[in-house]
C-alpha cells in the first residue's frame, strides 16, 4: 500500500480499512491480516497511558509508538498522528515534528482542521511528507468545540467543513478522516473529492473506515458511543482466560510435565 493505492481504492470503488494500533505486539497481529493501513493516533493518550484525552499526547510519545508498530508491521502502510500543537508552531518545529514520525517509520503523517494549516500541509508535501487530513470532530480542539459532538449539523458548518475539504484537497492531503459528520455531508463530501475518504461515525458513504483497535474488539467498557461495533468480545475472552490461568495455579494444574526443563 502507498499514498497512490489510496486513489486507486476510491477510484474502483474499494473500500479502504484502517484501525488504529500503538505497540509492537498489535502490529504483528495486525500484519498478518489484510488491513490496508494503520494510524498511530495520539489516542493512545487515553487508551494506552490512562489520561482523559488526547491533548496530553506528545511528539516524543508519538515517535516511541510510531517506532514500535513499524518494527511490528513493518509491510503496512502507518500513519503517525501529529498530536496537540506539535504543528503550531514554528515552520522549523513543525517540520521537526512530522520528520521525527516519519524517521520512526511513518509513511505519513495526519493532523487535525484546516485553518491556519495549509500553507505547512503544502510544505510538508513537497518536503517528501505524504499527510492526511482530518475534519469533523477534531479531538485535539475538544475545548473550543464544546465536548464530543457530531460536527456539521447546521447548514453554516456544513458548508465551511465542505470547504475546508476542498482545501485540504488542494493543500496536497492524499486523504481526509471525516469524523463524527452527518452520513449525507460525509456522502456529499466523499463525491465531490478527488481523494479518498476514511470514516469515523461518519455514515457508510467514506471511501473507508476507521475504528479504534480498543473499540473495535470491545475492551473499552466505559466508552459506547453509537458509532462503535464491538467485533470481538475481548474483554471477556481476557477476563475468562486470567482467571484460567489463576484457578490452574492454585490448583496445581499448571505448570505440568511438558511445560518444565
Amino acid at each position: 500500500m502507498n499514498v497512490f493505492d489510496f486513489y486507486k481504492k476510491k477510484q474502483a470503488g474499494e473500500k479502504i480499512t484502517m484501525l488504529t494500533c500503538y505497540d509492537y505486539s498489535s502490529a504483528r497481529i495486525l500484519a498478518a491480516t489484510a488491513i490496508d493501513c494503520l494510524l498511530v493516533g495520539d489516542s493512545l493518550a487515553m487508551t494506552m497511558h490512562g489520561f482523559k484525552d488526547t491533548l496530553s499526547a506528545t511528539i516524543e510519545m508519538m515517535q516511541m509508538h510510531t517506532a514500535a508498530v513499524c518494527r511490528g508491521a513493518p509491510d503496512k502502510f502507518i500513519i503517525g498522528d501529529l498530536p496537540f500543537l506539535s504543528y503550531r508552531k514554528s515552520l522549523s518545529s513543525n517540520i521537526e515534528a512530522a520528520g521525527s514520525l516519519m524517521q520512526a517509520g511513518a509513511n505519513a503523517v495526519k493532523l487535525e482542521g484546516a485553518a491556519g494549516n495549509l500553507k505547512l500541509i503544502r510544505h510538508l508535501v513537497e518536503s517528501g511528507i505524504p499527510v492526511m487530513g482530518h475534519l469533523g470532530l477534531t479531538p485535539q480542539s475538544i475545548h473550543t468545540l464544546g465536548g464530543y459532538k457530531v460536527q456539521g449539523k447546521t447548514s453554516e458548518s456544513a458548508a465551511r467543513i465542505k470547504n475546508e475539504a476542498l482545501a485540504l484537497q488542494e493543500a496536497g492531503c492524499f486523504a481526509l478522516v471525516l469524523e463524527c459528520l452527518p452520513s449525507d455531508l460525509s456522502a456529499d463530501i466523499t463525491l465531490n473529492l478527488v481523494i479518498p475518504t476514511v470514516g469515523i461515525g461518519a455514515g457508510p458513504d467514506t471511501d473507508g473506515q476507521v475504528l479504534v483497535w480498543q473499540d473495535m474488539l470491545g475492551l473499552n467498557l466505559d466508552f459506547r458511543p453509537k458509532f462503535v461495533k464491538n467485533f470481538c468480545q475481548a474483554n471477556e475472552l481476557f477476563t475468562a482466560s486470567i482467571n484460567s490461568f489463576i484457578d490452574s495455579v492454585k490448583h496445581k494444574e499448571f505448570p505440568q510435565h511438558e511445560h518444565c526443563y
